[in-house]
């Protein structure tokens, strides 16, 4: 990626991210409901099968939130400025709900950032 080629870095760890998340099988998970929800010991009344695995959500922080890379962004309506970590926020949507899937996604795009001299950090939450 040549210096200052902000579109051709975003693009490459862009895909990047979408290979790893399409490499990415999440361990499914079955949610049960109880007759009595606050006993667990109540009998199970229905039970639904989730093959996306857990929900949850991943982001990257840029920082410094000023940089030219984290501007760029900004301008380019990809990310947007996070009060709580500082830096510039790049938000994960793609993927459905699955955690997994998202995270490997970051986590993908995080480290291309990183390889260009880029401080990027992913972050990921269960829901």
């Amino acid at each position: 990626v040549k210096k200052d080629n902000w579109q051709e870095l975003w693009d490459k760890a862009y895909a990047a991210g979408i290979a790893a998340a399409e490499a990415t099988n999440p361990v499914p998970m079955v949610v049960a409901q109880h007759a009595n929800p606050l006993d667990d010991s109540s009998p199970v009344t229905r039970q639904y099968f989730v093959p996306q695995g857990a929900c949850g959500f991943a982001w990257i922080i840029i920082r410094p939130g000023n940089s030219k890379f984290a501007n760029w962004i900004k301008k380019n309506n990809l990310g947007r400025p996070d009060s709580y970590y500082g830096g510039v926020n790049i938000w994960i949507g793609e993927h459905s709900q699955s955690h997994q899937k998202k995270y490997a996604h970051a986590c993908a795009m995080a480290k291309i950032f990183s390889d260009a001299g880029i401080k990027a950090t992913p972050y990921e939450r269960l829901d």
